[in-house]
């Protein structure tokens, strides 16, 4: 079997861009015939994919979708359009569920095998969805050991093949070989993540940057460090950073290199715990949402933690600031402590080590690649 073969693949993230980038690649390497079609942001396209561009449909929250709801329901009617021009041999759908779940239905309607890859979090809120994912889904690759047995109970067919991170968060680097690279000469430094979602920055972003006021106030020799997601225009950041009260550095890229050299970090819940606790940096994870969406999500929700880091563990190993908690005072409070404590940077270290043990070895990229592939050949097979 070989070329010629269509998948249609759809993310609607930064880090579904990011994992569906890679997923191309490694289908590529296995198939160098195979064309794509379907969304995704600008590491997708330059992986080998015809589409729309993501951009139009990322949003946060329920507020916010209400927003955008012409938007979202126009690129939705075009995705659906393509479905039936386009004649995909296989959908692949990459996290995003609200969208991808209503697309995957059309696709199961036009005799499409569906794969899901990277599983909506029914682990954390929405647990019904795993008997509608059952009837739109062919295979569910999911990312985390502990999902198996919950689609299985549910008679999904479903694969585990590793977090796609673990593959990509890491630094060659030393930490001091990495503040030589961003031109940091300081005795502690500290990364500020605030999502990558326009609406995440600018909800968080200022409320961050108070923080990092405070805990230069509290902490001497200290500098701030902010990567940047490549979706996020440079105008927007400058336009905040003006009126900061301290130094901190943007870089567009590089949150590796950032992370190594960091020695503690401030992060929106979300990917970015993850890739900072596989980059074994102490944190605070902060969040906010808009009050209506934070009362749809807090009776939806029915989990102590939302933090990647203490959601695998099964319990708290870095502290989470949340809605009216992440306060700056509050969020300065936390980094302080971990700056000037030793003992309790160790402790959280080692509970990140058992993050990273958890999450598993490298090749889930390769591993989901195999599986789709399968699935194209049993298509061809037909």
């Amino acid at each position: 079997m070989s070329g010629n073969y269509k998948i249609f693949i759809v993310s609607g993230e930064a880090s579904g861009d990011l994992h569906g980038s890679n997923l191309i690649k490694a289908l590529k390497a296995v198939d160098s015939g195979l064309v794509f079609c379907g969304m995704g942001g600008d590491r997708m396209k330059q992986a080998g994919l015809k589409g729309l561009d993501m951009r139009e449909v990322s949003v946060v929250g329920i507020a916010e979708v209400f927003k955008r709801l012409g938007r979202l329901l126009g690129i939705f009617k075009r995705l659906k359009a393509m479905l039936g021009e386009e004649r995909p041999d296989i959908a692949v759908f990459i996290d995003f569920p609200d969208f991808n779940l209503r697309l995957a239905r059309e696709a199961k309607r036009r005799g499409i095998p569906v794969i899901y890859y990277i599983s909506p979090q029914v682990w954390a809120w929405r647990k019904g969805r795993i008997r509608k994912i059952a009837r739109l889904v062919d295979r569910m690759l999911v990312i985390f050991p502990f999902e198996v047995p919950l689609y299985e109970n549910e008679r999904v067919n479903v694969e585990y093949v590793g977090h796609p991170l673990s593959e990509l968060a890491h630094c060659r680097m030393s930490s001091a070989e990495a503040r030589d690279s961003l031109g940091i000469r300081r005795k502690w430094v500290v990364a500020i993540l605030p999502g990558s979602r326009l609406e995440e920055v600018e909800r968080l972003l200022p409320t961050m940057m108070e923080a990092a006021a405070l805990i230069s106030k509290e902490v001497k020799d200290c500098i701030f460090i902010l990567p940047l997601a490549d979706n996020i225009d440079d105008s927007v950041i400058s336009g905040f950073l003006e009126g900061a009260d301290c130094t901190i550095i943007p870089v567009k890229g590089r949150i590796y290199e950032v992370l190594r050299a960091s020695d503690a970090a401030v992060v929106a819940s979300g990917t970015a715990t993850l890739e900072a606790a596989l980059m074994l940096v102490p944190m605070v994870i902060v969040y906010k949402l808009s009050f209506a969406s934070y009362l749809f999500a807090k009776v939806l929700i029915g989990m102590r933690d939302v933090g990647l880091p203490n959601i695998i563990m099964g319990k708290r190993i870095v502290k989470e600031l949340i809605q009216n908690d992440a306060s700056p005072g509050a969020i300065a409070k936390e980094i302080v402590d971990i700056l000037r404590d030793e003992n309790k940077r160790a402790m959280i270290k080692e509970g990140l080590e058992g993050v990273k043990e958890r999450v598993g070895e490298a090749g889930a990229s390769e591993r989901a690649a195999m599986v789709v592939y399968k699935e194209l050949k049993c298509v061809a097979e037909r």
